[in-house]
């Protein structure tokens, strides 16, 4: 997984202010950037996902994932926000950065729990979390992923 997040699927001071601005900006990329074909069922499923329970975790960052037909392979997106976004999230702190997941529907489950799992241990890392928050390098911050999910 070494190249799994690519630098042109890191976002830097994205404006969006509101959840529903960030995905939709996700799933808009999704499209752009062919890993999706769909981009409302993608919404769609970004949003199902949400009214689940929050992807906004601590500390500033928020994992949303979509699990749909429409999306056609794996992939992590990551958005650095301008500002803050208001995000429900466990400690009631604004999100500053969303690490996206992109899964296709007929996956069985192990990708989508891979990934999320990686994702939640590298949120653990102060390290991480202080390097993502100060990088405006998109190359920085995929290479950053990269080494996380290899772990």
């Amino acid at each position: 997984m070494s190249d799994f997040v690519k630098p042109s699927h890191v976002f830097l001071d994205n404006p969006a202010t509101t959840v529903d601005e960030a995905l939709e900006f996700l799933s808009d990329k999704a499209v752009e950037l062919g890993i999706a074909d769909d981009r409302a069922a993608v919404l769609d499923a970004f949003r199902a996902r949400e009214r689940e329970g929050t992807t906004g975790m601590m500390e500033g960052f928020a994992i949303p994932h979509a699990k749909s037909d429409a999306i056609n392979e794996a992939a992590v997106m990551v958005v650095k926000f301008a500002g803050d976004v208001a995000w429900d999230s466990m400690d009631d702190k604004p999100i500053r950065v969303a690490i996206a997941l992109c899964v296709p529907g007929g996956e069985a489950g192990t990708t989508h729990l891979k990934l999320l799992s990686k994702v939640a241990v590298m949120l653990m890392d102060e390290g991480f979390r202080n390097r993502t928050i100060a990088s405006a390098d998109a190359a920085a911050i995929a290479d950053d992923i990269n080494a996380g999910l290899d772990d």
